[in-house]
């Protein structure tokens, strides 16, 4: 097994030169004093009421607010070993389902493959057990015919052991497409005459501010359904700790940088270095230009301690499976970049054929070849998956749930078929007017 190759990443610089190339480059390569209190394992019932409604959110200073449908505001925080009895609600005038993006071995609440979108005024409830800590993301599975675009909401699962940071701050990066008369473009729909510019937690501008030498975790979520971004924090010592919700063995991020698939998650640890008034630009890169879109800012209150942690640990693991064995693996080939035998969600039916079917604890191996002409972004629901060497013989030390890949290649991945049930699989082109195409697989 092999270690993290290095993520091409930009030049230190405020420049942050990069392409839409680099970006998928990179993409596929890619305890002390405890601030948080020990906990015990929490085997508890929690009721959680959700509902997909029209809502409004502030992008312009000086025009109206902008349309958009969301599931609520505000992250949403549980512990590990909860189970969520969940009352899903739909208020928007188009058919939904609730996604909840990274929650493995949930087929009951599996959308599509298990539950069907509800109408308009319709409600469904089903239970959602909270396997793993980490950093998720639920948000309403939809047609492309919206008339506003949706938004993603933050699922933050605590573990039960103390991680020791003195800041848990979630920055959901959400990209947008604005008219002129202010309106926004949903994703699947042609975006001509329209502004692209991104927000952090809604702000066009999001600073955080620590004392000196504080620790931060750092939960990046790429919001946007369809680009890939770099994000980039200057001058400051970023240590990777987890991706797609998933524990990863610690690295230094190059040169600050980090690339996120649409939807994907990564969670980071820096240290607020330096005297009281010292700021560290927060810059966002497209594939075409880098834009600033807020700070870390050190504070004037009185340093939190004497000096930084040292580097940090890993993080206290899920439970995930320590070994593939790819010699006994079932292997199957999944094309993308292309609609046969690939239906969009409003087209979808349990009915069709499955991409592929497993046996309960056999070690799978997907082959993903890009066949369209630009890049393609992969989701595996149900479980997390291990990207490969090119050689077969080995993997990366970390988990995902989401991968790019570029046009005409061909990148595998490798997840232990571990939670019996059906699930989704989708794709979509990195491009605004892509729609969006699932199939579904079976773990027997």
């Amino acid at each position: 097994m092999v270690r993290i190759g290095r993520m091409a990443s930009p030049a230190a610089s405020p420049e942050f030169r990069l392409s839409r190339r680099d970006l998928m480059a990179a993409l596929g390569a890619a305890a002390l004093c405890p601030a948080w209190p020990a906990t015990v394992s929490a085997q508890g019932r929690t009721a959680v009421a959700l509902q997909a409604r029209i809502d409004r959110i502030a992008l312009r200073p000086d025009g109206p607010d902008t349309p958009v449908w969301s599931l609520g505001s505000g992250d949403l925080r549980f512990r590990r070993g909860e189970v969520l009895d969940v009352t899903f609600g739909n208020e928007l005038p188009v058919a939904a389902a609730l996604d909840c993006r990274g929650l493995d071995g949930n087929p009951a609440a599996e959308p599509l493959a298990s539950r069907a979108p509800l109408v308009a005024g319709a409600k469904d409830t089903f239970q959602l057990p909270l396997r793993h800590a980490g950093t998720f993301l639920c948000e309403p599975l939809l047609g492309d015919g919206g008339t506003a675009p949706a938004r993603p909401r933050p699922l933050i699962v605590t573990g039960n052991s103390p991680v020791a940071v003195d800041r848990d701050e979630v920055l959901l990066i959400e990209e947008w497409r604005l008219r002129p008369d202010g309106t926004a473009i949903p994703p699947g729909n042609d975006p001509k005459e329209s502004t692209p510019f991104h927000t952090i937690n809604g702000k066009t501008s999001f600073d955080v501010s620590a004392p000196a030498n504080a620790r931060l975790r750092l939960r990046f979520i790429n919001g946007s359904q369809r680009s890939v971004l770099a994000v980039k924090l200057e001058n400051l010592d970023v240590r990777v700790m987890a991706i797609d919700g998933q524990p990863a063995e610690p690295f230094p991020a190059r040169n600050g940088a980090l690339v996120l698939a649409p939807g994907s998650r990564t969670d980071v640890f820096v240290d607020a270095a330096g005297p009281a008034g010292t700021s560290f630009p927060i810059l966002l890169h497209d594939g075409k230009q880098a834009r600033p879109v807020g700070k870390l800012i050190v504070s004037n209150e009185p340093p939190i301690r004497p000096a930084p942690f040292p580097p940090a640990p890993p993080l206290p693991g899920n439970d995930m499976p320590a070994q593939l064995d790819l010699r006994s693996a079932a292997r199957f080939e999944l094309p993308l970049g292309t609609p046969t035998e690939w239906f969009r969600p409003a087209d979808f039916k349990p009915s069709a054929a499955p991409a592929f079917q497993a046996k309960a604890g056999r070690p799978v191996v997907l082959t993903l070849t890009n066949r369209g002409a630009i890049a393609s972004v992969f989701h595996l629901h149900g479980h997390h998956f291990r990207l490969l060497d090119r050689l077969d013989d080995g993997w990366k030390p970390f988990w995902l749930d989401t991968l790019a890949v570029e046009p005409d290649q061909t990148q595998r991945i490798a997840f232990l078929a571990e939670y019996p049930g059906r699930y989704l699989i989708e794709q979509v082109a990195a491009d605004w007017a892509a729609p969006r195409l699932v199939r579904w697989y079976s773990v027997q």
